[in-house]
């Protein structure tokens, strides 16, 4: 694993170098998904994107990606050798007991978790932006350092919970250090979120205290300008004067201010991309290929 991504990082002039992880098979890889990918090259055309997937780092997985590899795109699929990822981190005695049946995996699929504890590996071996797959990317990352997402605030305007979806880290950041040995320590995988958001939320508010760590949080409408209650309401077309306006001032304040937009797959993914709506605009305006099924969820 190493040697491929240091050899495409050798290979290649990066402006920011993405990470993102698939644990699908590649052939349920769909068009949402590709729509990330073209969304984030068509706001970062000189960065380089590593896909952590071992079914994506196939044959299959080749032709998927290849009509933006034709294209001069830098991406590819790279399958993960977790003991080689975790060597010298906080989670590598918890690889081992995982592997050897100590420790308990839990009731949730345990490559939920690895997902979450991958993306904090490859952030702390190699730097760059982590990014989740059901994200449309509405602008240049070069310009983030060191910064996490606030999912939530409350009335006072202070981060109620953050989220893991986007991470942008230095390598070696002593952050993620503490987001891979709380992992390590208190895993529990029968706890949905309890290894992803909630840890990371868990983490920022005890060092926050402490002053001594270099990172920004940044508010909700950075990465998550609406909450996954009402992403409903981005995939529906406007039906009346009233909501079309508030279509096009949402599509304004969005390209004004937010980075992305984080989707919500969970609860997005039955949703059907309607004329007209949010995302359908924000797909004809990002898309590269911009060969899109409005037809299908």
């Amino acid at each position: 694993f190493h040697s491929r991504v240091e050899q495409f990082s050798r290979t290649n002039q990066c402006k920011v170098n993405f990470f993102m992880t698939w644990i699908s098979p590649a052939n349920s890889f769909g068009q949402r998904e590709f729509f990330a990918l073209e969304s984030l090259f068509q706001t970062n055309p000189e960065s380089c994107l590593i896909i952590i997937s071992t079914t994506m780092d196939s044959e299959e997985g080749f032709k998927i990606l290849e009509p933006l590899i034709s294209l001069g795109f830098r991406v590819q699929s790279i399958s993960p050798d977790l003991s080689d990822l975790l060597k010298n981190t906080p989670a590598e005695t918890w690889l081992v007991e995982i592997k050897n049946g100590i420790k308990n995996p839990g009731e949730i699929p345990l490559a939920q978790n690895l997902s979450n504890l991958i993306r904090l590996a490859v952030l702390y071996k190699y730097g760059g932006v982590y990014l989740d797959m059901d994200f449309v990317v509405l602008k240049d990352f070069s310009g983030l350092r060191n910064s996490i997402g606030a999912q939530s605030i409350d009335a006072n305007g202070k981060w109620s919970r953050l989220n893991n979806a986007v991470l942008v880290f230095d390598k070696k950041h002593p952050l993620i250090y503490k987001f891979m040995e709380e992992f390590a320590l208190t895993f529990d995988g029968n706890i949905w979120g309890h290894n992803g958001p909630y840890l990371v939320s868990r983490v920022v508010d005890r060092v926050a205290k402490t002053k001594d760590f270099n990172f920004t949080v940044l508010p909700p409408m950075a990465f998550y300008p609406i909450d996954w209650t009402r992403i409903s309401r981005f995939f529906a077309r406007p039906n009346d004067p009233a909501t079309a306006k508030w279509v096009e001032a949402k599509i304004r304040h969005l390209n004004r201010s937010t980075y992305g937009v984080h989707l919500w797959n969970r609860k997005s993914s039955k949703f059907k991309i309607e004329e007209g709506s949010i995302i359908w605009r924000l797909v004809y305006d990002h898309c590269l290929i911009c060969h899109f099924n409005f037809s299908t969820s």
